[in-house]
């Protein structure tokens, strides 16, 4: 830089003395003025910037994918890792502000494939088709109705020129027999933009063995029971997407797009139950072997987007409609063997489940900006959601076969409204959302009266920024969500087992969460840090309900979840040196979750850390080291504790080719512990248990990645669009 000031001082002096002396082909510049001459020899002018990589607005923190040189050669997981408030695990599982309650967006819509696939497809996406990763901590009116902590937005490429066909192919293989392939491609003809990607997640029997131990002491009867078991899952997801968007003009965009994913797992094992009384002398004992040949699930949407730009700059309607389908097939048989005085009356169960999933959504929304640094959005959103499902278990014994039909229903109607206001150092947003809501569940077979409820849900939200100085700024929000049980949590139908009795509660209603968090960020040029407490609370919540009769559990479903959290989390990218990068994530914590109808309590401190450091090193070789886990015993519902567990992971990388086309990577997790443990406790009900759990932890990977063709554009996207959040317990409970 001093070669560049001197360089540009010496030329405007030459400029106000009539010209240029002399310059001869060592770059050596002489200027004559005033009997005064200069003589500088220029070695040469280098010139470093770096765009910055982190960027905070009003609702969300904002990562710069383009601008991080590695984005070339690594994956889109790999760039979560650095992104404020997001954590990966050597096991590729992802966490928002420390929760997994979460949704993926692309280009600022619902991704059914992404939030539900997110690991599978992420790892297999090179990182050099996104353009910038979004965490929206605080969602304005137009979304924050839809039950989660937080969104995570994948914004794509985009552009409008295009040189020729672009794409993308990568796979991944590990030593667990675990092969991973993603594949994409983008073209163009004319106004036309065309965009198909197609992946595939292979899962093998070794990389799903598990195995549990189960001690459990009933508090009525003093009886022990002690249960083990081995199990797998193989199996393969398959996902694949279609994007299109057509320029109608400079004003009119229409995008549609259409997806979704299948998987069928062959779900196998084996286990044994032993019980005993207090005196610790037998009572019964059997094993037994599952499986399910027909374990299936698919889910598919379609989506079309109409979006008018009016002359106003800034203004914009969009009109969107969305379909969505699921559907899943479950049959599982149990055999019981080794029958030693067992308390049940038959030895072979077949189950079988069917359900489906419907949803239409209607969306309108406006945004117009009122004058400089004003603007304001409204909107309008209805939803036709139809769920049904058909349960039936065969005994082969002296117990009759259960045949259960259920349908639901539910109808929401809402309209919102936002105001946005942008200065130098203010930055503002709060709205309000109104929400209708009719829910109705019915018995196709009769066996029980129809009900239905109907609810009316107001939603405020609110954020202000304050900009303290350029590298610094401060953020207090508050939120307010709102949870609705799924199929599984409502479904009434009984499933029946020696040990366990469990049903849906189809009288359950929707339930509301409010947040309060206070963000500090400094972002400088080697060191960025955010600092972030916050407070969560939520009554009513949908919550399991565990009782015991004898020495058999019972489980079912009930609004009586009462929840406090407070987190402090903590976020440090530090660049010490050039090519040096270290990354800290961590989320301090205090959850207490209660039953007031059965004076239950249940609380503890956690902290959920991810520390990585990357290190550049000579023939374009890149080393990440990193370490991940969970401290203390953090409560995971009213009833059980979670134990401290800890990981880690190497990985190795080289890209070859002009433009760092080919990349290959090596990767070890675990490499030093052949298993991974995980370990929780009952600590109120009517039993204490302990339940701890293996599976697979070491591994070896071998990575590939080529990028063909150019990547200057990819398919538009309406910006705004439809996103169905609100769901909790649907087909899939983990959902």
């Amino acid at each position: 830089m001093r070669h560049l000031r001197i360089m540009c001082l010496s030329l405007l002096m030459a400029v106000k003395a009539g010209g240029l002396l002399a310059q001869n082909q060592s770059d050596t510049v002489s200027v004559k003025r005033d009997s005064i001459t200069w003589n500088q020899e220029l070695e040469g002018v280098e010139i470093k910037a770096q765009r910055q990589l982190i960027k905070q607005e009003v609702d969300r923190i904002g990562y710069d994918v383009q601008a991080d040189d590695e984005s070339k050669t690594q994956t889109v997981l790999d760039m979560l890792r650095k992104v404020p408030m997001v954590t990966v695990d050597g096991q590729d599982n992802i966490l928002v502000k420390g929760n997994s309650n979460f949704k993926i967006y692309k280009n600022g819509h619902y991704d059914p494939n992404l939030s539900k696939n997110a690991k599978e497809v992420l790892k297999a996406m090179p990182a050099s088709m996104v353009r910038r990763i979004e965490v929206i901590t605080d969602p304005g009116a137009r979304e924050d109705a839809e039950g989660v902590d937080a969104i995570l937005n994948i914004v794509m490429m985009d552009g409008s020129k295009l040189d020729g066909l672009t794409g993308v192919v990568s796979a991944t293989y590990t030593s667990l027999n675990n092969p991973n392939l993603y594949t994409s491609l983008t073209g163009q003809m004319g106004k036309l933009l065309l965009s198909v990607d197609y992946g595939y997640g292979g899962m093998s029997s070794k990389l799903t063995e598990n195995s549990q131990d189960t001690e459990r002491i009933f508090l009525a009867t003093g009886n022990r029971l002690l249960a083990h078991s081995d199990g797998s899952n193989p199996g393969g997801i398959h996902y694949t997407n279609l994007n299109a968007s057509y320029d109608l003009d400079s004003l009119n965009l229409l995008s549609a797009s259409f997806g979704g994913y299948f998987y069928k797992l062959n779900v196998q094992g084996d286990g044994w139950t032993k019980m005993s009384n207090a005196a610790a002398q037998p009572l019964y004992s059997f094993s037994n072997h599952y499986w399910m040949p027909g374990y299936s699930h698919s889910s598919w949407n379609g989506r079309l987007d109409y979006e008018h730009r009016t002359r106003r700059k800034g203004e914009r309607l969009t009109l969107s409609y969305m379909l969505a389908l699921t559907r899943q097939h479950t049959d599982q048989e149990n055999t019981y063997d080794d029958l030693v005085s067992v308390p049940f009356a038959y030895t072979n169960s077949l189950q079988t489940e069917r359900e489906r999933f419907t949803e239409h959504t209607l969306q309108a929304d406006w945004l117009r900006p009122l004058g400089k640094g004003h603007q304001i959005e409204v909107g309008a959103k209805y939803i036709d959601r139809n769920n049904n499902s058909h349960n039936t278990q065969d005994f082969r014994g002296s117990m009759p076969t259960t045949d259960d039909r259920f349908e639901h229903s539910t109808r929401v109607l809402a309209g919102y409204a936002d105001y946005i206001y942008n200065a130098e150092k203010w930055s503002a947003r709060a709205g309000l959302r109104y929400e209708y809501s009719y829910m109705r569940g019915s018995y196709p077979d009769g066996t029980n009266a129809a009900f239905s409820h109907r609810l009316n849900d107001w939603v405020p939200q609110a954020s202000l920024k304050y900009q303290l100085t350029p590298s610094q700024s401060l953020k207090l929000n508050y939120t307010t969500s709102i949870n609705r049980p799924g199929i599984s949590y409502l479904n009434p139908a009984v499933s029946t087992s020696p040990n366990v009795v469990q049903h849906g509660n189809p009288l359950l209603v929707s339930s509301h969460s409010q947040s309060l968090s206070l963000i500090y960020m400094y972002i400088g040029r080697r060191l960025t840090l955010q600092l972030a407490p916050s407070y969560r609370f939520s009554n009513g919540g949908i919550a399991s309900v565990q009782t015991a009769q004898g020495d058999v559990r019972y489980l079912t479903y009930d609004n009586v979840q009462r929840y406090r959290r407070f987190s402090f989390e903590q976020y440090v990218q530090w660049k010490p040196f050039d090519g040096t990068t270290l990354v800290v994530n961590n989320n301090l914590r205090y959850e207490h979750y209660a039953n007031p109808n059965l004076d239950y309590r249940n609380y503890g401190w956690s902290d959920n850390y991810y520390a990585n450091l990357s290190q550049q090193l000579p023939w374009k070789l890149k080393l990440n080291l990193a370490v991940y886990g969970k401290m203390g015993h953090s409560p995971s519902s009213i009833y059980y504790q979670q134990h401290s567990y800890y990981g880690y992971y190497a990985s190795l990388q080289r890209s070859f080719l002009k433009g760092d086309r080919l990349t290959v990577r090596l990767g070890a997790n675990n490499p030093f512990n052949n298993h991974m443990t995980s370990s929780a406790e009952a600590v109120n009900g009517d039993y204490r248990d302990r339940q701890t759990s293996w599976n697979h932890g070491r591994s070896f990977s071998l990575s590939l990645s080529w990028r063909f063709g150019s990547l200057k554009a990819s398919v538009k996207k309406a910006e705004h669009s439809i996103e169905n959040d609100d769901v909790v317990g649907g087909i899939t409970k983990g959902q």
